[in-house]
Parts: C-alpha cells; structure tokens; sequence
C-alpha cells in the first residue's frame, strides 16, 4: 500500500470538485487509507433517517462527507497549496514530509 501523504489533523485546500477554492482550507478530521479519502471540517452531507429509539424525529441530519484525497492538496507553513516529498532527517534518520515548494519540514 502506498504512504498516503495527507494525515490527520492536517490544513488542506480541494482543488477539484463542488467544494474548490485555493482561498478556502479546511482541517483533516480522518483519513480513510483503505479507500484513499479524507473527510473535512465543514464539509457535510444530507442524510435521511427513519425514526428510531436513539433518533425518534428522524429527520434530515448532516453527516461528515469524504473527498478522494486527490482531490485535496496540503498548504505548507506560508499558507500557499503544495505538493508533498520526502526525505531523511540527517539527525534522527526518519522520513519527513517536507514541502516541494519551499523545502521546509511539514509537522
């Protein structure tokens, strides 16, 4: 399986689809690895639901929705979408990411 490069917790922009805007970013709040998507903070979707004991109304609730992860590119420390690489850290011997336009360490 190949190292997704998008993680929890992470600011991202879409790029592709409904919801595109390089102005607007949004914050990962879970990666689905198996199917490749990322589900956004303030990105939902319509769903019905029958009454039931914990839901006795039913109704129309918003659930999260997922993006296909390529459909989303991670913004560096300056602010601006990148693409993502990486590399060994000298010290420690670990991957990081690391920034393709500016070179610098994402945490």
């Amino acid at each position: 399986m190949a190292k997704l490069k998008i993680k929890k917790g992470d600011t991202v922009v879409v790029i592709a689809g409904e919801h595109k805007s390089r102005d607007t970013q949004y914050k990962v709040l879970s990666v689905n690895r198996t199917a490749n998507r990322v589900s956004l903070e303030g990105i939902t979707v319509k769903k019905h639901s029958r009454p039931t004991s914990k839901h006795p109304q039913g109704g129309i609730i918003d659930v999260p929705a997922f993006i296909h992860i390529s459909n989303v590119m991670l913004v560096d420390g300056a602010g601006k979408p990148t693409r993502v690489g990486r590399q060994r850290n000298e010290k420690s011997g670990k991957l990081e990411r690391v920034s393709a336009k500016s070179k610098e360490v994402i945490k």
